[in-house]
């Protein structure tokens, strides 16, 4: 079979199964295979696919007509312009979090900031790479997933300027902060079963759920954070669509000001900010 003939064969094959950007995914999954650069499948329509290739891409193929996602089959995601290795220990980046990025680099680069809830790391080596003066701490409840944030920071040359610890949010955290950033799970316990597979049975649930309303990550944020941030020290969070205005009030209920939604790029509430009164 040729490259042609088999990127065709699995488009149809995801195409029926109902998964959206099916020509996309089979792209991706045949250079995995091939161990090639996706242009290279342009290159070489009629290149024969060998039987050991044919086979790993319909090992592939299943996995995906399965629902597991592309980024974690392959093992990496990108983001922000750079890749970076996921594991089944952490949440798969989603390209909303970018927007929180935005929104941390429109500010003045801090001497130091915290992440909490780090996951993968891709916020705080993505932010660290854009600040080269800057340095971090960043934390997580997963030991295995602060292992991956370590692989991500060695692997973006940030690894000398990022302090990796395991917290429940504040707990072990000391000292104070120009900047906190976060990405908390928001995901309300009963909207879990309405998530496409491809998060529910995918995604660790911690890094998906506090349980109840999806709001207990956010009090426990803004209700600790002027303890770690200095005077005009900014916190910015990620959002569910619709958690703006309740995440809003809980800054302004707990010390912040110039509190303020920002949209991604489908219009729905992403990110929330504020400065520290204090």
């Amino acid at each position: 079979m040729t490259i042609a003939a088999a990127l065709a064969r699995a488009t149809e094959r995801l195409e029926a199964a109902g998964i959206v950007g099916a020509g996309h995914d089979a792209r991706i999954l045949l250079a995995e295979a091939l161990r090639v650069e996706r242009m290279r499948l342009a290159l070489e329509p009629e290149r024969a696919l060998s039987g050991a290739e044919q086979a790993m891409f319909n090992v592939l193929i299943a996995r995906r007509l399965a629902r597991e996602p592309v980024s974690r089959i392959v093992g990496r995601r990108l983001f922000w312009d750079r890749t970076f290795t996921i594991t089944a220990d952490v949440l798969d980046p989603r390209p909303e979090t970018e927007v929180l990025i935005s929104e941390a680099l429109e500010g003045a680069a801090p001497a130091r900031f915290l992440d909490l809830g780090t996951g993968s790391g891709i916020i705080a080596v993505s932010l660290l790479a854009e600040w080269p003066g800057a340095r971090a701490v960043a934390t997580d409840l997963s030991p295995a997933a602060l292992e991956v944030a370590r692989v991500n920071a060695k692997a973006h040359g940030v690894a000398d300027r990022l302090t990796l610890m395991t917290s429940d949010w504040f707990a072990a955290v000391e000292g104070r902060f120009d900047l906190i950033v976060s990405n908390p799970p928001y995901i309300a316990a009963r909207e879990l079963a309405l998530l496409a597979p491809e998060v529910r049975d995918h995604d660790p649930a911690m890094a998906l759920t506090p349980g109840g309303d999806g709001f207990a990550a956010y009090h426990a944020i803004t209700k600790d954070a002027g303890a770690h941030l200095t005077p005009g020290g900014r916190l910015i969070v990620e959002i569910g669509a619709r958690q703006g205005n309740k995440v809003a009030a809980l800054f302004k209920r707990d010390g912040f000001g110039r509190v303020h939604l920002r949209q991604d790029f489908d219009r729905r509430d992403r990110v929330v900010s504020g400065i520290w009164r204090g």
